[in-house]
C-alpha cells in the first residue's frame, strides 16, 4: 500500500509541474505559450487592467505555486496562489460556458482549485522542504490568510476594468 506521503508527493509532483509548464507558457512562451506579450494581450482583450501587471501576477503564480509544489515549501501559500490564478479563470473565462469542459467550462480549472486546496489544506508531507526544514505553519491560519489574500486580488482584477478612463471622443468644431 502506498504512504500517505508518497501519494501526497506524487500529487505535488504532478499538479506542481504541469502548473510549472502553465506559468512559463505564459511568462516566456515555452510548451506552445504565447509568452508575456500574448498574456498581455489576452487579460487585455479580458478587460483586467494594468494587463501587464496580471499576466505578470498570473504566470508568476502558477509558476511560483508549482514550485512551490514540486519542492514542498510555503505549501499553504503555493496553493493558494494557485487557488488565485484558477478563480479568475474560472470568474473570466469559464463560467459564462457552464461546468464540462467540452464546451470550455470550468470543470478542470474547478478540479486544479481542489486539488490546489486540498494541498495547502493537508501539507506537503514528509518528502518536501517543509519537513526537512522543520516549518510549521499555524493551519488552518496560514492556509485561510493566504486564500483571503488571493481571493482580494481576483476581486481586485475582476473590478480594475472599472477605473479605467475612457478616452473622450473629440468634438468636431
Amino acid at each position: 500500500m502506498l504512504s500517505l506521503d508518497t501519494a501526497l508527493l506524487l500529487l505535488r509532483l504532478v499538479i506542481g509541474l504541469l502548473f510549472i509548464g502553465h506559468g512559463t507558457q505564459k511568462l516566456f512562451g515555452w510548451f506552445g505559450g504565447h509568452g508575456l506579450e500574448g498574456t498581455t494581450a489576452f487579460f487585455e482583450k479580458l478587460e483586467v487592467y494594468p494587463p501587464r501587471m496580471w499576466a505578470w501576477i498570473a504566470a508568476l503564480g502558477e509558476t511560483l505555486g508549482g514550485l512551490g509544489l514540486v519542492v514542498g515549501l510555503l505549501t499553504p501559500v503555493a496553493g493558494a496562489a494557485i487557488i488565485g490564478v484558477m478563480l479568475m479563470a474560472i470568474a473570466k473565462v469559464h463560467w459564462q460556458h457552464g461546468l464540462w469542459v467540452s464546451n470550455n467550462g470550468m470543470e478542470y480549472t474547478l478540479m486544479n482549485l481542489v486539488v490546489a486546496g486540498v494541498l495547502g489544506l493537508t501539507g506537503p508531507g514528509a518528502y518536501s522542504l517543509d519537513a526537512l526544514l522543520n516549518l510549521n505553519y499555524p493551519m488552518p491560519l496560514t492556509f485561510v490568510a493566504a486564500v483571503v489574500a488571493a481571493i482580494v486580488g481576483v476581486l481586485v482584477a475582476l473590478v480594475s476594468n472599472n477605473f479605467v478612463e475612457e478616452p473622450e471622443a473629440e468634438t468636431q468644431s
